[in-house]
């Protein structure tokens, strides 16, 4: 049997050896595709749950030390697509991208600054925790167990037109301490340090938002009483998540 042609001593053929040599992508070009896939995933997510409709809500993720990538203005998160996503840096100039960032970007990057642990933002408007938030009604009496676990109390951010730097303004007294805020006759921003833990908090406050309405229809609740409060937050402490 003849030997195949070899080329030099590494044993490839001559015709191996004239083949190109492989160009990867850059990390940050797979994290961005990477990114822009969970985006259209927990879009969908937000519209398949009622929590937006039309074109209502924005998502963001951080995806370096100085930009975020934003779902874009005026789609809706039904029919979004990974193509749609716009790089935006901290300071608010985009970056790349064939569509307008989300108007409320602002919000987003307030966050991200004072809170640099956060690599998501959601914003949605799910009905019933956004009636709390038009009826000027924070979620902050300890109700529901769940809530004390998982993000303590929900404070409400007072009015200001969405979009606009009063907006981000409103929500910085809240931002450090809070994953989660109702925006007066607005909606909810919610946070964490992943794009799912974001969008499970704003579920979170949904479902909680839920159980105190039903509490309010019924004309009782019953308040946990301190000393059950910091068991509880004794056990989230102990905890890296609770389930």
């Amino acid at each position: 049997m003849k030997a195949p042609a070899r080329n030099g001593s590494n044993g490839r053929s001559s015709n191996e050896a004239r083949l190109p040599a492989r160009n990867p992508r850059p990390q940050s070009e797979i994290d961005q595709n990477r990114s822009s896939v969970n985006l259209v995933f927990f879009g969908k997510l937000l519209h398949q749950r009622g929590y937006v409709s039309g074109t209502d809500g924005n998502l963001s993720v951080r995806v370096g030390p100085e930009c975020v990538l934003v779902t874009p203005s005026g789609v809706s998160k039904r029919f979004m697509r990974s193509g749609d996503m716009v790089l935006v840096s901290l300071d608010g100039k985009k970056l790349a991208g064939s569509r307008e960032p989300s108007s409320e970007i602002g919000m987003h990057l307030k966050i991200y600054k004072l809170r640099p642990d956060i690599t998501a933002v959601v914003h949605a408007h799910p009905c019933i925790s956004t009636g709390f938030a038009s009826a000027g009604i924070g979620l902050i009496e300890p109700v529901c167990s769940e809530l004390v676990l998982t993000l303590g109390k929900v404070p409400l951010a007072p009015y200001a037109l969405p979009g606009s730097d009063e907006l981000a303004k409103a929500l910085e007294p809240f931002i450090p301490d809070h994953n989660a805020i109702l925006m007066q006759n607005h909606g909810v921003v919610a946070y964490g340090e992943t794009l799912e833990r974001a969008y499970m908090n704003m579920e979170t406050v949904e479902h909680c938002a839920r159980i105190i309405l039903v509490t309010k229809l019924l004309g009782q609740s019953t308040i946990l009483v301190d000393h059950e409060v910091k068991r509880l937050l004794h056990l989230t402490a102990h905890q890296s998540e609770f389930q």
